[in-house]
């Protein structure tokens, strides 16, 4: 399979485990990778065809912007499902990152995988 990118993707969200976090939006940032065939697309240059980043990016901001969680684990898993039920997307891998959270970090956060990736013969 294929991948299309979406790398540094930022977003504002409720997100923290601390009463003070559940009061102020912050700052994550995003990096998918999304299993896709690109071959149809590409024989057509044709944007229907493929996963569209611009419409996966703009969900991805909704998403954030309609839902509050404690955790960046909550929030990681909720949309890899989102993701991969909408767009139908056999695998992705999501890094999702919390800039500031650890004052000696740069930032913190999770990587997960879901789905079956499978290779295709070429």
């Amino acid at each position: 399979m294929d991948r299309i990118l979406i790398e540094s993707l930022e977003i504002e969200t409720v997100i923290g485990v601390y009463d003070w976090e559940r009061t102020i939006r912050q700052r994550l940032t995003l990096d998918l990778e999304l299993a896709t065939d690109i071959r149809p697309a590409a024989a057509d240059d044709d944007l229907a065809r493929t996963l569209d980043y611009a419409a996966i990016s703009q969900r991805v901001a909704s998403f954030a912007a309609e839902h509050d969680f404690a955790l960046v684990e909550t929030f990681a898993e909720r949309l890899a499902q989102l993701l991969m039920h909408e767009f139908g997307v056999p695998w992705l891998r999501l890094t999702l990152r919390k800039p500031g959270a650890v004052p000696a970090a740069a930032a913190v956060g999770v990587r997960i995988e879901r789905g079956t990736r499978q290779e295709s013969a070429r």
